[in-house]
């Protein structure tokens, strides 16, 4: 008989342990290493906290009960911090039910009762490291998907803007004469591949926000001017379905426009989308921008200045069904209208992006309102 005194084989799961008593700590840290994992031991929860801030582990051993921050604080921190990846936490606790409840509630994965039992911690080990690889796994393929889809729709542009050119060249005529119902046709390229350029660009535009790639370039500016420009170049369209668009602001934005800082580009696409939407779904009546001040109560002691931009249709209206979920990706309506999806999303995400909200009220055959609320200052 032979006896097999080769090393355990060697994982690249590095283990955080973390807990006030030495003798626990070695304790963890023998039975962890003899199955080959790296444990880093600290004593406290600032220091491991620090750790975790530097170097990110793959398992967090926590103890409850610590002098300073105890467990419960640390679990809250680390999932609190958006600039974590996900980390399993397993919880060592010596107390009774309650104490389990509010870890859990406090975003741990899982707990163990002291004393601790060898094969039911690596169990624990093993099932939390296998949560963990599963959810990175997939969000590297969530990551390689997204950032084909951002490839293939900015290389999408290239053929998209020359065919653009090209069908407007035929159109003037300079590459020889056309005739009226070579014309018609040449029109309606245009305007559908205009049509797919555009949803390329909202696509390209949403990946961007959604990879964390997109660069906002924040300045002052005048709200009020920018929506009376969106106007202008809109005003066009709502003459070939005559609708009227009327914007009536506040006395006080009359007056004095609120002058806020964000990025006036992103924020003009808000204002082109909601109030180009409002045209496209609606056939009679107008469309109606409000502006007005506010207060945003982010911190209640101390409520930020905020301006409200309401965008008042008196269109076909959105089913109470589609309400809640109109600002999702690819979610598009019932009407045969509607397009990618995208639009609306992305206006979401930039107001997100300058910390504000976006909401709408609608009923059936009634219109539908889209409030926007930024804070004047993004600071």
């Amino acid at each position: 008989m032979s006896l097999d005194l080769a090393p355990p084989s060697k994982s690249n799961d590095r283990i955080l342990a973390v807990d006030d008593s030495p003798d626990n700590l070695f304790l963890i840290e023998a039975i962890l290493a003899e199955e080959g994992y790296e444990v880093d031991c600290k004593s406290d929860g600032s220091s491991a906290l620090a750790s975790i801030q530097t170097d990110p582990p793959h398992l967090v051993l926590l103890d409850v009960m610590m002098p300073g921050i105890d467990g419960y604080e640390v679990t809250r921190r680390i999932r609190t911090n958006p600039h974590l990846p996900f980390i399993p936490i397993l919880l060592i606790t010596a107390h009774d039910h309650s104490s389990v409840v509010e870890g859990l509630d406090a975003g741990a994965d899982d707990f163990i009762r002291k004393p601790v039992e060898v094969d039911e911690l690596l169990a624990r080990v093993r099932s939390l490291l296998r949560l963990k690889h599963s959810i990175d796994q997939q969000m590297e393929m969530s990551r390689q998907r997204e950032d084909f889809v951002s490839r293939l729709t900015h290389d999408l542009r290239t053929p998209l803007v020359a065919a653009d050119r090209m069908l407007n060249l035929f159109l003037q005529g300079v590459l020889g004469d056309i005739s009226p119902t070579m014309q018609e046709a040449i029109t309606s390229m245009i305007n559908s591949n205009q049509n797919l350029l555009q949803m390329v660009n909202t696509l390209l535009e949403v990946y961007r926000y959604e990879a964390g790639r997109k660069t906002l370039t924040f300045s002052s500016f005048d709200l009020g001017k920018l929506i009376q420009e969106v106007i202008q170049e809109l005003t066009p369209l709502s003459q070939d379905k005559e609708l009227s668009i009327k914007f009536n602001p506040t006395e006080d934005c009359l007056t004095d426009s609120p002058i806020i800082i964000g990025d006036p580009l992103e924020i003009r696409r808000v204002v082109t989308n909601l109030v180009g939407n409002s045209l496209k779904f609606t056939d009679m009546g107008a469309v109606e921008i409000r502006l007005h001040r506010t207060e945003i109560p982010l911190d209640p002691k101390n409520p930020e200045k905020g301006v409200i931009l309401e965008v008042e249709d008196t269109g076909i209206g959105i089913p109470p069904e589609d309400q809640s979920l109109i600002f999702e990706r690819f979610r598009q309506g019932n009407n045969k209208r509607s397009g990618s999806g995208l639009g609306l999303h992305l206006v979401s995400r930039i107001v997100e992006a300058h910390r504000g909200t976006i909401n709408v009220q609608s009923q059936i055959g009634h219109g539908s309102l889209f409030t926007v609320c930024l804070p004047v200052n993004q600071e």
